[in-house]
């Protein structure tokens, strides 16, 4: 009987593990243009809905000469998986990229749809310590965008 309870609470911590791994986070940094000549930085975190086996993303990012961050909300084309929506927080401009290997292309588009600028963005590595700092900011700019 002892076997079988131990059989059974190996399988189970075994079970957990791979789930835990399977939830685990992946964070991307991306460096580039908007228009050719404004730079920019993305950081967009990666990872499995508690509820669907879809992904989720958060994201923000930011005019480099700029230290405020803008909020955007990932939609991932359900068709074509290399394909995003990035809709700015307030709705005051939306991404539309396509993602190849460890770039993303694509446009900016104003709310008005006047201006469609080029975006062109390469993944670049950060440290375990950049990836912390990230995420602290990440937590902060959505407490600021979306508190009561």
């Amino acid at each position: 009987m002892k076997k079988v309870i131990l059989f059974f609470a190996i399988c189970f911590s075994f079970l957990n593990h791979l789930n835990a791994q399977s939830q685990t986070p992946v964070s991307n940094l991306y460096k580039g243009t908007i228009d050719g000549k404004t730079p920019i930085t993305v950081y967009i975190k990666t990872e499995e809905s508690p509820c669907t086996a879809e992904l989720m993303f958060t994201s923000m990012y930011r005019y480099n000469k700029s230290n405020k961050w803008i909020q955007i909300y990932p939609t991932q084309n359900k068709k074509v998986e290399n394909e995003f929506v990035m809709v700015e927080h307030g709705f005051s401009g939306v991404l539309i990229l396509k993602k190849t290997g460890n770039t993303f292309t694509g446009l900016w588009i104003s709310p008005d749809t006047q201006k469609q600028l080029k975006v062109d963005l390469k993944e670049v590595s950060m440290t375990k310590k950049e990836i912390e700092s990230f995420e602290k900011t990440m937590e902060k700019v959505n407490y600021e965008n979306n508190d009561c």
